[in-house]
């Protein structure tokens, strides 16, 4: 298959996950998934469910989210894991103690399992 179709498949698979309140990433229920692309790259396609807030503006951007408590999973990532690692150790700074890199986009679809009456 090409590239495109591989793409266009992973974003359809993507969009079906549940929203973000509705999943479980590596055994963890995140309070919020958090896509710290540029808002173009977001805009081409992004985890169903996912905030928008670039790496470069998370400090500020994460006080827009609602009812965010910073004891509360926040699921971050980005195109291949390094922003998404700037964006984390951001938050940790500000005080957010349960932030997690989950790295590139197509891992998190991989790794993301909607929520079932055994799993969340």
């Amino acid at each position: 298959m090409s590239k495109r179709i591989w793409g266009a498949l992973f974003f359809c698979l993507a969009s079906l996950m549940a929203t973000a309140g509705d999943v479980v990433f590596n055994g963890v229920k995140p309070a919020v998934v958090i896509d710290v692309r540029t808002p173009e790259e977001y805009a081409a396609g992004h985890i169903d469910g996912a905030l928008n807030i670039p790496f470069d503006q998370i400090a500020k951007g994460i006080q827009s989210v609602k009812g965010l408590d910073k004891d509360q999973p926040i699921l971050l990532y980005c195109r291949t894991g390094n922003r998404s690692g700037i964006a984390k150790a951001t938050l940790e700074k500000e005080g957010y103690r349960r932030v997690i890199n989950g790295g590139a986009i197509e891992d998190v679809a991989r790794s993301l399992k909607a929520c079932t009456a055994q799993v969340c």
